[in-house]
């Protein structure tokens, strides 16, 4: 009738006679609202210590220390050569553009860049001061 299992109700022991008396379920659901009968509440599982669990994990980080696999196998080394390519080629558009260097040393530079004969933005701008000096020469 409550839908509860039988270990979730209890019975008032000072009023187990009128338990015993009450027959129709009409009886029954007075003595409910009465407290005669309780109804224990439900427990349920706990998930406290399981978020504390996920809150240290997620803690975690990866620091120098926790990492396994060589550079190589956490950040690909295309990926990398990508994202320095691009950089690479981006100053020498922004040289081009404020007509620090011309087409042709552009064009050489730019080779260069693909071929990774250019190591970094230091080198690169090494590289266009040379051509300027060599240019103005």
């Amino acid at each position: 009738m409550t839908g509860v299992g039988i270990h979730r109700i209890r019975f008032d022991s000072d009023h187990l006679d009128d338990i015993a008396d009450a027959i129709t379920r009409e009886n029954i659901r007075s003595l409910i609202t009465a407290n005669t009968i309780k109804i224990k509440s439900f427990k349920g599982t706990s998930r406290g210590r399981a978020q504390f669990k996920a809150l240290q994990k997620k803690k975690r980080g990866a620091k120098a220390g926790s990492k396994k696999g060589r550079m190589g196998a956490r950040v690909g080394k295309k990926e990398v050569y990508v994202k320095n390519v691009r950089a690479l080629r981006y100053i020498l558009k922004v040289a081009k553009d404020r007509k620090e260097i011309t087409n042709p040393e552009f064009k050489e530079l730019y080779k260069k860049i693909g071929g990774a004969t250019v190591r970094n933005k230091a080198h690169l701008r090494l590289l266009i001061n040379e051509a300027i000096e060599k240019r103005n020469n």
